[in-house]
């Protein structure tokens, strides 16, 4: 889909839709739990579409009813034992140590850039375990069962390993240990997963290399969980808010929240940008900004439309710690770059980062490279543009977020 956006009219105040990867968290730890949960989920992504379909194909039974998820545990009867993760990273890395967990012949798919993304040390891992593996990409086979005990995972490549051991190994029914290799990225990630699985009841202990699992810890539902509104999400309309012309407030957002992506206040602020919270609102106004330095490796996530953000700046950003924004759906330093030179501003590529020289955008041509963080900080950038933005791919916002663009027209932008 092709979209024209003018969004220099962007103005008023947008709901958070659930956080996707609470979201995904959530539905793995209640398919895993004693009895039924029901899951108060406001907006339903392409990812978690595929989250809620491998949980069926697990054993699970899941019903819908507009935003409420009704989640029964997985059954070994109703497992359908082919999962298709769809595009879905989370999916797949959470969901691997989740099937060898449970023990069984299963048959994982994929399509788009996800049979390229890294998950040979996740496997690596599984393997040690028990796991019989395929393949160290998909399409793979998967059968034999975990065991408690010690399992190795690098820190430096993926915190979803991580936080698929952590939902899985407590299935394991004894004392099991992770041992972090090297410096963990993106902790924030880890946190969450955390404190969602405390939610339904099982706590793993920090220790100084990794985490231990006591033997015993069962998933216990609280019977209802609510999904807390997604600050990556909402990072967009803060953004525009500070670009552009009129305040733009965003509510439904914990102060209080795991999500690391909540750093997005601070950033913004130290960009020189007003920022008013209140009560799960914030509101963030049109202001003069200047380029910062700013280390990513715990909110990659953010980067393209911090990248954006910086685009609008008086002066030169330089983003790094940010390497392994180049595994995801596209290869996001190459594409935050591309999208910014495409509408005129001169940023350079880092083999970590990225300098933006800021002094403003004049608008063009732009490739969503089918990742839905480029899509929408295509429509960040036209708020600030002189001209509009022609944006390619716009239909990837499905993947996180469906009705991004709805949002955007009701608040005053063109998207034609």
């Amino acid at each position: 889909m092709d979209l024209r956006l003018d969004g220099k009219s962007i103005s008023g105040e947008v709901s958070a839709p659930a956080s996707k990867s609470q979201a995904h968290r959530a539905l793995i730890c209640a398919a895993l739990a004693d009895r039924e949960t029901v899951i108060d989920c406001k907006g339903i992504s392409a990812d978690i579409e595929a989250t809620i379909s491998c949980l069926s194909a697990l054993g699970a039974i899941i019903e819908r009813d507009g935003d409420s998820i009704k989640v029964s545990p997985v059954c070994a009867e109703n497992a359908a034992k082919t999962l298709d993760c769809g595009e879905s990273g989370s999916t797949l890395r959470f969901l691997l140590p989740v099937a060898a967990a449970l023990g069984g012949e299963y048959n994982f798919t994929g399509r788009g850039r996800l049979p390229d993304r890294p998950i040979a040390e996740l496997n690596r891992a599984l393997r040690s375990g028990g796991a019989v593996l395929s393949a160290d990409k998909l399409p793979l086979s998967l059968s034999g069962k975990l065991k408690s005990g010690k399992y190795t995972i690098p820190g430096n490549i993926s915190s979803q390993y991580i936080s698929g051991l952590l939902m899985a190994l407590p299935l394991t029914g004894g004392d099991c240990e992770i041992e972090i290799e090297g410096k963990t990225e993106s902790e924030p990630y880890i946190d969450l997963t955390l404190s969602v699985m405390k939610s339904f009841g099982v706590t793993a202990e920090k220790t100084a290399h990794g985490y231990f699992i006591p033997g015993g810890a069962g998933y216990a539902s609280p019977r209802s969980f609510a999904v807390e509104g997604d600050w990556s999400n909402a990072a967009f309309w803060l953004c525009m808010g500070a670009v552009g012309a009129s305040p733009v407030t965003c509510t439904g957002l914990a102060e209080a929240s795991a999500q690391g992506d909540k750093e997005i206040v601070s950033i913004l602020k130290r960009f020189g940008a007003r920022v008013e919270e209140s009560g799960g609102r914030v509101t963030v106004y049109p202001s003069r900004l200047k380029g910062i330095s700013l280390n990513a490796e715990n909110i990659p996530d953010l980067v393209p439309v911090i990248a954006v953000t910086a685009a609008a700046a008086q002066s030169e950003t330089v983003i790094s710690g940010a390497a392994r924004l180049r595994l995801k759906e596209s290869d996001r330093i190459a594409a935050v770059v591309k999208l910014l030179n495409g509408l005129g501003c001169a940023a350079e590529e880092r083999p970590d980062g990225m300098m933006i020289p800021g002094g403003g955008l004049r608008g063009g041509s732009a490739d969503s490279e089918n990742d839905h963080r480029i899509a929408m900080s295509a429509a960040v950038a036209s708020v600030f543009s002189s001209t509009e933005v022609s944006l390619s791919g716009a239909e990837a916002c499905a993947k996180s977020y469906k009705n991004f663009f709805e949002e955007f027209r009701r608040l005053g932008g063109v998207a034609r």
